[in-house]
């Protein structure tokens, strides 16, 4: 899983094992904050196990998640660019294990290997684009469109086929999931309750069991 980081996919096995080797391993629980928007950021980190929300508060306290990140991914990259303070909190929603590099050992990697950061930038790009369609998809789409493309997102990532459909174990709580899409946990619920009870899928304990993908699919369009 680590492997699959953008980080490491330009080095040869001996490099990335020398890479892990100076790495830092820290365990979450769920609901541990890693760092908090507004923290001094000097480390990236790649998540080896369980999953990582990251998000914002507005002044008058409401929170917006702007990503769910699993196994393979990694965050915290933008301080190694643009040194500055956090500009997410980053919150585990499950038992979470992470490797984290410091940005003095990120850059002597970078100066020493530079396909490594095409990697990395390539990362950033695609992480832009995922964030200019969510910003879209708050003005063009409403709430069922976007609840039915968030579960087929989480599903990409997180899923896992089952007798019955696709069951996506995404660990989030209602209240998350209504973040998530940028709406009202009310909204969001009836959206759910209406996919249910269309067959399109089945509610489970932070997980969603999609029975019909092509229907959501179409939904979210």
């Amino acid at each position: 899983m680590v492997r699959r980081a953008p980080l490491f996919k330009a080095l040869d096995d001996e490099a990335a094992s020398a890479l892990q080797s100076e790495m830092s391993r820290s365990h979450m629980e769920r609901g541990d904050v890693l760092f908090h928007e507004g923290d001094r950021g000097d480390t990236l980190y790649v998540i080896a196990e369980g999953k990582i929300k990251l998000g914002r508060t507005s002044p008058d306290g409401r929170e917006n998640l702007v990503a769910i990140l699993g196994p393979g991914e990694m965050f915290g990259e933008l301080s190694l660019f643009d040194p500055g303070p956090r500009t997410m909190t980053a919150t585990a929603v499950a038992e979470t294990q992470l490797l984290g590099l410091g940005n003095e050992s990120l850059t002597a990697i970078l100066t020493g290997r530079p396909e490594v950061s095409k990697t990395l930038l390539a990362a950033l790009a695609q992480r832009l684009r995922r964030t200019n369609a969510h910003l879209a998809d708050l003005v063009f789409t409403d709430v069922p469109g976007r609840v039915a493309k968030a579960l087929l997102d989480l599903s990409e990532r997180f899923g896992r086929p089952v007798e019955g459909g696709i069951m996506v174990s995404h660990d989030l709580t209602q209240e998350e999931l209504a973040q998530l899409v940028g709406a009202s946990r009310e909204t969001v619920n009836k959206a759910l309750a209406d996919f249910a009870t269309r067959g399109w899928l089945r509610l489970e304990a932070r997980a969603v069991l999609l029975q019909d993908v092509e229907r959501l699919k179409r939904r979210a369009r």
